[in-house]
C-alpha cells in the first residue's frame, strides 16, 4: 500500500467524541500515523507478519494502520473503555479483523505481565503535562519489556533524557524523524486554535 492511500484510509478513522484532558487524549493526526508505519515498514519490515503492541491505543488509528499494512496481529493496550469502543467501531467499519484490545492501565502493569511476547511497540504515549509528569517514560518502560523494538514520539526537549533512559534499558535509540506534532484545541482552556510541537519519532532497539 503507498502512503498517500494509507495515509487516505486514515482520514476515515473516527477520534474521540470527548477527550479527557487527565488522559492527554490528542488524536495521532492521519498524515503522522502514516508517515510513522509507512516507515517503520518500508525502512525497517518491522510490521508485515509481525505482533505489534500500540500502547495507549486510543481510537486506534496506529493499530487500524497496522493492521492495512498487515501485521500479523496488532493488540491495542489503552485504559480508557471509551476510547477502546470507538477503537472497536473503527475496526468493524474498515472489516479488520487482525486487531485486539486490552484494557489496562500500563503505569502499574506487573513486572513482565507482556515480557517479549511482541515483535514490535508502536505508541504516540501522552507526553506527561503537569498532571502526568513522568508517564511519558512509563510508557517507554513498558514497551521496552514488550519487544526488542520499539516506535514511539517524544518531545524534541526531552531527547537526552530519554537517551540516558534507554541506555539505562540498554536499548539503542535512532532519531529517525523530526516533525511538527500540530496539537488541535480539544479542550475548553485552549487559547489558539492550533499549537505546533517539536516531536522526535524515534525508534528504540536491544541488540
Amino acid at each position: 500500500m503507498k502512503l498517500k492511500e494509507l495515509e487516505s484510509h486514515l482520514q476515515q478513522v473516527d477520534s474521540f467524541k470527548k477527550p479527557k484532558i487527565l488522559l492527554e487524549q490528542y488524536p495521532t493526526s492521519p498524515h503522522i500515523a502514516a508517515c510513522m508505519l509507512y516507515t517503520i515498514q518500508s525502512t525497517f519490515d518491522d510490521i508485515e507478519g509481525k505482533l505489534v503492541a500500540d500502547l495507549g491505543c486510543g481510537c486506534g488509528v496506529l493499530s487500524i494502520g497496522a493492521a492495512m499494512l498487515d501485521a500479523g496481529l496488532c493488540v491495542g493496550f489503552d485504559i480508557d473503555n471509551d476510547a477502546l469502543d470507538v477503537f472497536r467501531s473503527n475496526a468493524e467499519g474498515f472489516e479488520i479483523s487482525n486487531v485486539d484490545l486490552v484494557q489496562c492501565d500500563l503505569c502499574s502493569l506487573e513486572d513482565g505481565a507482556y515480557a517479549n511476547k511482541f515483535d514490535t511497540v508502536i505508541m504516540n504515549p501522552p507526553f506527561g503535562t503537569k498532571h502526568n509528569q513522568g508517564i511519558d517514560m512509563k510508557f517507554l518502560s513498558a514497551a521496552s519489556t514488550m519487544a526488542k523494538t520499539v516506535y514511539s514520539l517524544h518531545k524534541t526537549s526531552t531527547r537526552e533524557h530519554i537517551q540516558k533512559k534507554a541506555n539505562d534499558w540498554g536499548m539503542k535509540m535512532e532519531v529517525i524523524a523530526e516533525l511538527r506534532y500540530d496539537l488541535p484545541a480539544s479542550y475548553k482552556f485552549h487559547k489558539k486554535k492550533t499549537v505546533d510541537i517539536q516531536v522526535d519519532f524515534i525508534r528504540f532497539s536491544k541488540a
